[in-house]
């Protein structure tokens, strides 16, 4: 499914010796790839950057116990952030997602399932040395 972003184009932020760079295509970007790649690093920066923005909202484990379709049904206008997506997101919630017009939505796992994605909707993170700095970015995954 391939739909513009509702919320932001581009992401960018600076830490340490890491540069985040994701340049979004759809609504709805699955990030996935081996483990060891910096999707959770990524995902940890840009939870950083939430308490700043109040455009993202970032979901991990940590937030296992509580009912994600509820919270993210009570968000409108976010970047909706999903590390750990395999465990975190039960079929309803991801068929929720997959119909919401009013948040976008980064999903890093390996599992599309219900999520109404295709090959557009799929990503992979790639790295690359820039001076002293690794640039993170992602790219189509097939």
């Amino acid at each position: 499914m391939k739909s513009k972003p509702v919320i932001m184009d581009h992401f960018s932020t600076v830490h340490t010796s890491f540069i985040v760079n994701f340049t979004f295509i759809n609504n709805i970007t699955i990030l996935t790839g081996d483990s060891g790649t910096g999707k959770t690093a990524s995902f940890s920066f840009i939870k950083e950057c939430m308490a700043v923005n109040p455009n993202i909202l970032c979901l991990n484990y940590l937030d296992y116990q509580k009912d994600i379709k509820e919270i993210i049904s009570q968000a409108g206008g976010k970047l909706i952030v999903v590390d750990n997506a395999d465990i975190l997101l039960d079929d309803d919630t991801r068929k929720y997602i997959s119909l919401d017009d009013k948040n976008q939505y980064l999903i890093i796992g390996r599992n599309p399932k219900n999520l109404f994605a295709t090959k557009e909707n799929l990503f992979e993170l790639v790295s690359k040395k820039v001076g002293e700095q690794t640039e993170l970015s992602i790219k189509a995954y097939l």
